[in-house]
């Protein structure tokens, strides 16, 4: 007999759904308890879940799980440049931008925290990923992920090409062939709007060099 929770894999749902694949279940709570209790379910925060890899055979997308863990929100800063290998280290946590207040959760499944970027900001080069037909989320583009990280990191303030060569070689450890081909339209629009635009132009300086 088939999984009831086969219905809902691979998507962070709410108590909710899980308790109607349970139609004749008086106390949903206590059999959702049980079913993380077994393994089949990860539970992401309170009244969130996710059915477990080992029942489903597919892997967890993690920027699925951060889009759904606070909204509205995208994947960034340096877990989007390691999604598109652009830096060579490994990323334990997964970083998103949000409008709303800053907002860290913790899991079974790592670290998901949450930066505010301005209304205007946030729609600037996003894109929008389909990994099959289940599983789809919003992430920045190379682009918009090195300039959120810019923009949120206290220590960085680049004025001249030097420092900005050093910054994105040095200690991103970026691929620079990948970075002479990112879209310059892309940076302007984030002059536009966003925080640190002196920093942000000292890049577009050296992109278009």
């Amino acid at each position: 007999m088939k999984n009831p929770l086969m219905n809902i894999a691979s998507v962070p749902v709410r108590s909710s759904v899980i308790a109607s694949v349970y139609p004749g279940i008086k106390a949903p709570n206590m059999k959702i308890a049980a079913l993380v209790q077994r393994g089949e379910l990860i539970r992401l925060k309170k009244g969130m879940f996710i059915v477990s890899p080992e029942l489903t055979g597919s892997p967890l997308s993690l920027e699925l799980i951060a889009n759904h863990l606070y909204t509205p929100s995208y994947v960034s800063m340096t877990s989007a440049l390691r999604y598109y290998g652009l830096i060579p280290e490994a990323v334990y946590t997964t970083q998103s931008m949000t409008t709303k207040h800053s907002r860290n959760f913790k899991n079974d499944l790592g670290l998901f925290t949450y930066h505010t970027i301005s209304t205007e900001a946030f729609s600037v080069g996003l894109r929008r990923v389909q990994r099959d037909q289940r599983v789809a989320f919003i992430i920045a583009s190379p682009e918009k992920a090195l300039c959120d990280l810019i923009a949120n990191s206290p220590k960085v303030n680049l004025r001249y090409l030097k420092e900005a060569a050093v910054y994105l070689e040095e200690d991103l450890r970026l691929d620079m062939d990948e970075f002479t081909k990112m879209n310059p339209d892309i940076f302007e629009q984030y002059i536009a709007v966003g925080k640190k635009p002196t920093s942000i132009k000292t890049i577009l300086k050296l992109l278009k060099r």
